[in-house]
């Protein structure tokens, strides 16, 4: 692939050219406090893969001089690779993902890195009531609907132009959803960006719509912070999360409608213990919603992971009022990603800031239902640092 040097203000007209990338800029004054002077950049290949319809895939590339490199490509608005540093400096790819766009399109693509949609999580029997009528989605899990159904946000082309602030660089995507589409009433129209600030990444929602519908978006990464082809498990990862309650659920991973205390039970991560250290307590492993303490709205700390030996440390913030916490429990090892790696149970986890699972038939959850004339919007940000 062509690789061209242009100016960032160049891109819009040298967007036909085969393959571009930008040179780097400094900004005084960056958001992140251990440097009053950050270089950044941005970097695209238009052609990096092709969908079976003969669409091209393109990849984005934001770096920044904090060490950490983000890779991100527009089918499903995913995060394919994120390289942050250790203690030592040694920098490591950290996500779980893939080297083509085919594992990402197969029908057990695991959501590896995606943008979730239109509604994560579970919607109970794949249906709703809104407004008096009934409405049928997708039942992609096994009597459930899962993650947007059978072709979810994950599985869609999103338009994906370069974002450019003070301080940060960024990637906008947006899709239109349309009324109908896999059973959801309404045109939505959705924006999401990535935006790498010192050693944050920000990822910002809005969304629009013409009818009263559910939405619920995620980030669906698969964490490993000893190195995503480390052949490591995540289960020596120490974790925090900041919620004293939890939405219990049935054999099928429902919401029953409680919310219980985590005191007393292996979901109690109030304070930081090991992953591992309870998960042979839960059958197959975590995969719960977390009632976060935080439920106003404001950006707030959600969950904190440590790996001692790399001396890596994620902090989650978000707006959401939920966090699903998923230990990769179906991975089997048939999956193999970037390099080869073969992705075995518990290879990465997830921290999916979001609504609570099933809300649109559950009145006492809080609502997930978008009306004409508002904005659905959220911001979750992952922060790296070392200790």
């Amino acid at each position: 692939m062509r690789q061209l040097q242009i100016k960032y203000w160049l891109m819009p007209i040298l967007a036909l050219l085969e393959g571009c990338s930008v040179t780097e800029r400094s900004s005084a004054g960056s958001s992140d406090a251990e440097s009053a002077k950050m270089t950044m950049s941005i970097s695209r290949e238009l052609n990096w893969d092709t969908l079976p319809n003969g669409d091209a895939v393109t990849r984005w590339i934001l770096e920044n001089s904090s060490g950490i490199k983000v890779t991100l490509i527009d089918y499903g608005a995913t995060l394919v690779a994120l390289e942050v540093p250790d203690r030592e400096g040694k920098t490591d790819d950290i996500v779980l993902g893939f080297d083509s766009v085919a594992p990402y399109i197969a029908e057990t693509s695991p959501f590896m890195g995606a943008t979730v949609g239109r509604y994560a999580n579970r919607i109970a029997f794949g249906k709703f009531s809104l407004d008096g009528k009934e409405y049928a989605l997708a039942t992609n899990d096994n009597a459930h609907h899962l993650h947007g159904g059978d072709v979810g946000f994950n599985r869609v082309l999103w338009e994906s132009e370069p974002l450019d602030r003070d301080d940060a660089v960024g990637i906008r995507f947006r899709y239109l959803s349309k009324d109908g589409e896999e059973g959801y009433p309404g045109n939505l129209s959705c924006e999401v960006r990535y935006v790498l600030s010192g050693s944050e990444l920000r990822i910002e929602y809005e969304a629009q719509t013409d009818a009263p519908t559910p939405i619920n978006l995620t980030h669906h990464s698969y964490f490993n912070l000893a190195g995503a082809a480390s052949g490591a498990t995540i289960l020596d990862h120490e974790l925090e999360i900041e919620a004293a309650h939890y939405t219990p659920v049935d054999e099928t991973l429902i919401p029953t409608g409680d919310i219980d205390p985590v005191e007393g039970t292996p979901l109690d991560f109030r304070s930081a213990r090991a992953i591992g250290d309870r998960i042979e307590d839960i059958e197959g492993g975590y995969d719960h919603n977390f009632v976060l303490d935080s439920q106003n709205g404001s950006l707030t700390l959600a969950a904190k992971v440590v790996h001692h030996a790399t001396g890596r440390v994620m902090e989650v913030r978000t707006t959401e009022p939920g966090l699903q916490f998923y230990t990769g429990n179906f991975l089997d090892g048939t999956l193999r990603g970037k390099g080869g790696t073969q992705y075995r149970k518990h290879s990465g986890f997830c921290l999916e800031t979001q609504k609570y699972p099933d809300s649109p038939n559950r009145p006492e959850f809080p609502t997930s239902i978008l009306l004409p004339g508002e904005t659905y919007s959220q911001t979750t940000i992952y922060r790296f640092y070392t200790e």
